[in-house]
Formats: structure tokens, C-alpha cells, sequence
């Protein structure tokens, strides 16, 4: 996962921008968050291992970052709900029709009767001026017209997952509005959500945006742990931030369009903000507040939310806490007692 801090005009907790995992939805009957698995790791479990940590911890939602078969096949017949994201450096072949068609027979239709794949990500944190923003909005429609004909539009929403770079202000909240740069790129995408009613999935971190200006964002409204509102009525970073995407999807006709919160999560090394307290604070309290209902000050209700993530990843590149994310560690021991559900 890789940050990027953007600093609003005139806010009191300047602002953020960064890019983020975590699941829990609005649906009667969910219960639980969901985790990111990534496998950028030499000494991880293998993916039955996996699948019946999540299982014994009663962890029903997951994303994945590429279409693993070996974690596809393990999920078989698990009821765990899935995240499926297209490999970055598949995208530009998905351009082609036929290519999409042949990814989704590959990937999707096989598996599709006995795992409930919820999702599929068409592109994760890709920014208006990187190679494949061009291949977005082609693989968008070829996938959704490939999952259609497999009869499939029903079970599998297909969308892209943003970081918070996209936002060009985002305080306060409701002032939120995609940059200048980002407007061009992710109009037409917004287009296309709304016309086949699918979210918009985004990463969250209040984390990168405490660390990007630690002198005007109070750790406690980071964490979940300041008492009472701020100037604009809020109580913490998480519902800021995630108002403001809110508030941008209004401005540019997304106002039916609800939020995945498909990343969020705190370090526990790295840096001197990176503690096993600080992540356990921040975890525990973004759990209870993402299943309470109560929602953001813009959106009440539950927010489904995937936490980053399962396991600490030795092979991650940047910075030191990129490592360390894991509510887990390889050996399958919990790094902090939380509950999931």
C-alpha cells in the first residue's frame, strides 16, 4: 500500500490523502468485518491455512489482490464473501473484449456457484496519469458485459477502488470534490456505477493522514478516541474522510453511489505512531464503529468496511510500516485480541 498526504485549505486537522482494507455492509444480517489477504510474504500459511483462519475466527468478507486459483479453490464452499481484484498488469488486455470475456470464464464462471464472489475490482489505486487509467473505463465495460452474459450481474458488481489522492479538497467533509486532474478520469467511471448500480470502492487511512501532519490532527481523532465534535461535527478522521468522497461523488452525479470501505488499517512498527496499541486502538474502535449503525454524520447505517490486513508481509516494498499491517502474524498467532464480529 502506498500513501500520499494532501493538505486541505484552512482546516484545523488539514487533511489527507492517502490510500487504504477492511469489510462490513449495510445488508440485514452481516456481522462481521471483512480482511485483506495479501501474499507479499516468504513465510505465509498456505491458502487452506488461510481460509479456515478466517473461518475460525468468524471473518466472512475477503479481498483478494489478483485471481489466486489456490485461494479460489479453497474458498469453495466456504460462504466467505469475496472481494476478486484484477491484476494491475492485466488491465490493458482487458481492453479487448475478448480477453475480458476469457478472464471471467477463467476466474469467475468456475467458481462462481460455490463462492461468493461479491466484487470484482477492475483496477486498485490507478491514478488519472498512470499507463492503465486509459485501460480503466474499456476493462470496466468488458468485464460488466462478460459478467452479464454469464447471467452473473446480479450476484457480482464490478467497480474500481480509489485512494484519497482522487480528492482534490476534503475538508471540511462536505466541501469534499475530486481534483482538477482526477475530474476527466473518474467522471466517466462514476457514469458507469450508477447506470449498473455498483459502489465505489475506496481505502481509507487515517493513518497516513495523522502521520502527514501530526501537528493539526489530534492522535485521538485518528484512533476513535476524542470526545466530542470538532468545528464541522466530527468526532473522528474516518467519517471525515470518507464524507468527503461522499460529498465528491454528489458533485459529480454519484449521489446514489454508496462506499466500500475496501482498505483501512494501523501499523505496528515502523514509526514512532506505529505501535501495537495505537493499531489495536485504531482496529477495535473501527470494527464497533463501522457495524454500530450510526454511520457517518452524511450516511448513517453500517458501513462495510475490509480491514488491512491479515498478515504482516516481509516482502512489501516502501516505507517500514508497510510491513506490518498484519492483524496476524505468518505463524497464525493474533497480534491483538479483537473481535471480528
Amino acid at each position: 500500500m502506498k500513501f500520499n498526504v494532501q493538505f486541505a485549505n484552512k482546516s484545523p486537522y488539514k487533511k489527507l490523502t492517502l490510500k487504504f482494507v477492511v469489510h462490513y455492509y449495510h445488508y440485514a444480517g452481516v456481522e462481521s468485518v471483512g480482511v485483506c489477504y495479501g501474499v507479499n510474504g516468504n513465510n505465509l500459511p498456505s491458502r487452506q491455512e488461510v481460509v479456515d483462519l478466517y473461518k475460525s475466527n468468524g471473518i466472512n468478507q475477503m479481498r483478494i489482490y489478483y485471481p489466486d486459483e489456490q485461494a479460489l479453490q479453497a474458498l469453495r464452499g466456504s460462504n466467505i464473501e469475496l472481494i476478486l481484484d484484477v491484476a494491475k498488469d492485466t488491465l490493458s488486455s482487458l481492453t479487448n473484449a475478448n480477453e475480458a470475456t476469457n478472464w471471467v470464464t477463467k476466474y469467475v464462471t468456475p467458481y462462481a456457484q460455490d463462492v461468493k464472489i461479491k466484487y470484482i475490482t477492475v483496477g486498485n489505486e490507478i491514478h488519472p496519469s498512470d499507463n492503465e487509467a486509459q485501460s480503466i473505463l474499456p476493462a470496466l465495460n468488458n468485464i460488466q458485459n462478460a459478467i452479464s452474459s454469464a447471467n452473473l450481474q446480479d450476484q457480482i458488481k464490478v467497480s474500481i477502488a480509489i485512494d484519497m489522492t482522487l480528492i482534490g479538497k476534503s475538508y471540511p467533509p462536505s466541501d469534499g470534490v475530486f481534483s482538477d486532474q482526477a475530474k476527466s478520469y473518474i467522471q466517466p467511471i462514476i457514469d458507469f456505477l450508477v447506470s449498473n448500480g455498483a459502489p465505489l470502492l475506496a481505502n481509507v487511512y487515517p493513518y497516513f493522514a495523522y502521520i502527514g501532519d501530526k501537528q493539526s490532527i489530534p492522535l485521538d481523532y485518528a484512533l476513535f478516541k476524542q470526545q466530542g465534535n470538532n468545528d464541522v461535527g466530527y468526532q473522528n478522521l474516518f467519517d471525515a474522510q470518507l464524507d468527503s468522497v461522499y460529498a465528491a461523488l454528489e458533485k459529480v452525479g454519484g449521489s446514489n453511489v454508496k462506499i466500500i470501505v475496501s482498505e483501512s488499517g494501523w501499523p505496528s512498527a515502523g514509526e514512532d505512531s506505529a505501535t501495537t496499541d495505537n493499531a489495536k486502538t485504531y482496529l477495535s474502535n473501527l470494527i464497533n464503529h463501522v457495524k454500530s449503525g450510526n454511520g457517518t454524520p452524511k450516511r448513517p447505517g453500517t458501513i462495510e468496511t475490509y480491514l488491512f490486513a491479515m498478515f504482516d508481509e516481509n516482502q512489501k516494498n516502501g516505507a517500514a510500516t508497510e510491513q506490518h499491517f498484519g492483524l496476524f502474524n505468518p505463524d497464525k498467532s493474533s497480534k491483538y485480541q479483537i473481535s471480528f464480529n
